[in-house]
């Protein structure tokens, strides 16, 4: 008979439409928009925050967990190494801690080879596990559980730590390292500087650099870039826009960052979580799945390389023995169920049918109005660049059916081909071919979707008709 959890495996991947990846080293684009494969393939990080996966589940919940997020086209799971959840003095599902007398210069191997085990477990999935070291908490001073005064991590362990991490880890090729957690770099930018120097030594010798991608997780409503944007460690920006009220600004974050000089990657690595309450209580409402959508495609469509999704419950593996945080209402393998994270594989399918390591934001051809604060606020992405008429497609993100305009002389073609894509549910509806005049207009008072076809948010693709582009998603 099948283990419950091999039982569920078995029917997603029946299901599953997202082919595997094979799992490889990443690294930042020739333009430095995008993650590319060593071979300079494209990468859509599409990310799961199961923060405390190594801390709270034992091998066989581990691999259903990861199999599961395969199967969902995810290609990241974010997890942490020294958890959040009392990661320090609680062991792990194996009963053990991640060092001796809590120091860092004293890793336990008994707990790292479950690290071990994660990572070659999720490199057989194709996925890549962004990798904190530690969580942002015990950089602070009083975090030590026995020299009360005094952090756990500071520059000298930091950088031993680190350079444990890099040698250990070197010709492991599915991870990105990510420092921080849920904290501000500045009180402590020189553990930080110590740690990210170690794995870089770690990992390419002294003076060397590292093999994988570093980039920082900062708290709600931050990002990175405030700190570490000239850092040569930072290969990329990460940003938190967090759990507070819907239709949170969040392009504007993603596309602050995109505009930076020095040019570099930018991602939305903690928007808000699929079942949190609105600013974390469940008394004004739970964050859904149509928020869920809508703050990923405002944040790739601003200009990220792809997307982070969470979920109250999986963050914190949360079981049912009273020690969840945040009101959750569901065990984690239960809320991997949950409609969001399964719409998520949508977002990606339809980036990848469409050339990718060209694309741009490019709010300037949207001629509608467009409240630039506001739950309909629209954000267009296309390939190309700015300012010529070199674009092959384009894409407008439509919160609600309502009326815009875009400005198609962009495209040089002829003749476009028009299509809307459910993101709930992956189909691309044709609306037809047509002539390329310089404008597609749209009413909110066509009956061109019927209210029982999706909705409420939808992508129109308008594509050059002689690009011969499959339909959206394919």
């Amino acid at each position: 008979m099948l283990h419950r959890y091999d039982w569920i495996t078995w029917i997603t991947v029946m299901f599953m439409v997202t082919p595997l990846l094979e799992a490889q080293y990443l690294r930042v684009s020739e333009n430095n928009r995008f993650l590319v494969t060593r071979q300079g393939e494209p990468f859509f990080w599409l990310g799961d925050t199961g923060w405390e996966m190594l801390h709270r589940l034992d091998r066989t919940e581990m691999e259903h967990y990861l199999r599961n997020r395969a199967g969902k086209g995810f290609t990241v799971i974010q997890t942490v190494i020294v958890g959040e959840l009392d990661g320090l003095t609680f062991p792990n599902m194996e009963g053990n801690l991640p060092f001796t007398d809590f120091d860092p210069e004293q890793p336990d191997e008994d707990y790292f080879t479950l690290v071990d085990y994660a990572l070659e477990k999720a490199g057989e999935f194709g996925l890549v596990l962004a990798l904190l070291p530690t969580w942002g908490r015990y950089v602070l001073p009083g975090s030590h559980p026995l020299e009360m005064d005094d952090p756990v991590f500071d520059p000298e362990n930091a950088y031993v730590y680190g350079r444990f991490l890099g040698e250990r880890y070197r010709n492991t090729p599915n991870i990105v390292w990510v420092l921080g957690g849920d904290w501000p770099a500045g009180p402590q930018i020189a553990t930080w500087d110590a740690l990210a120097k170690g794995l870089s030594d770690g990992e390419g010798g002294d003076g060397g650099e590292a093999v994988h991608p570093i980039t920082y997780h900062p708290r709600g409503q931050q990002t990175s870039s405030t700190w570490l944007h000239n850092r040569n460690w930072l290969d990329f920006n990460m940003v938190q826009t967090g759990h507070q009220a819907p239709a949170f600004n969040v392009y504007d974050w993603i596309y602050s960052d995109y505009i930076l000089d020095p040019v570099k990657p930018v991602i939305n690595g903690e928007p808000a979580y699929e079942d949190i309450g609105i600013w974390f209580n469940p008394v004004n409402t739970r964050h859904d799945a149509y928020e869920v959508r809508r703050q990923a495609y405002w944040s790739v469509f601003a200009g990220a390389f792809g997307h982070t999704y969470g979920n109250n419950n999986i963050w914190q593996m949360n079981r049912d023995d009273g020690t969840g945080r945040i009101w959750p209402d569901r065990t984690w393998d239960r809320a991997v169920e949950q409609p969001g994270s399964g719409q998520m594989g949508h977002l990606r399918r339809l980036m990848e049918s469409r050339p990718f390591l060209t694309r741009i934001p490019d709010q300037g051809i949207l001629e509608a109005e467009n409240p630039s604060h506001s739950t309909d606020h629209i954000r267009v992405t296309r390939d190309g660049n700015p300012g010529r008429q070199d674009a092959t497609y384009i894409m407008a993100y439509l919160p609600y059916f309502r009326s815009f305009t875009i400005n198609t002389s962009v495209i040089a073609g002829e003749s476009l081909r028009v299509w809307w894509y459910d993101p709930r549910t992956g189909h691309a509806f044709p609306q037809g071919v047509f002539s390329n005049t310089g404008k597609y207009e749209f009413s909110n008072w066509s009956d061109l979707v019927r209210e029982n076809q999706g909705g409420p948010d939808w992508v129109v693709v308008i594509d050059d008709a002689s690009a011969g582009y499959p339909a959206p998603g394919r």
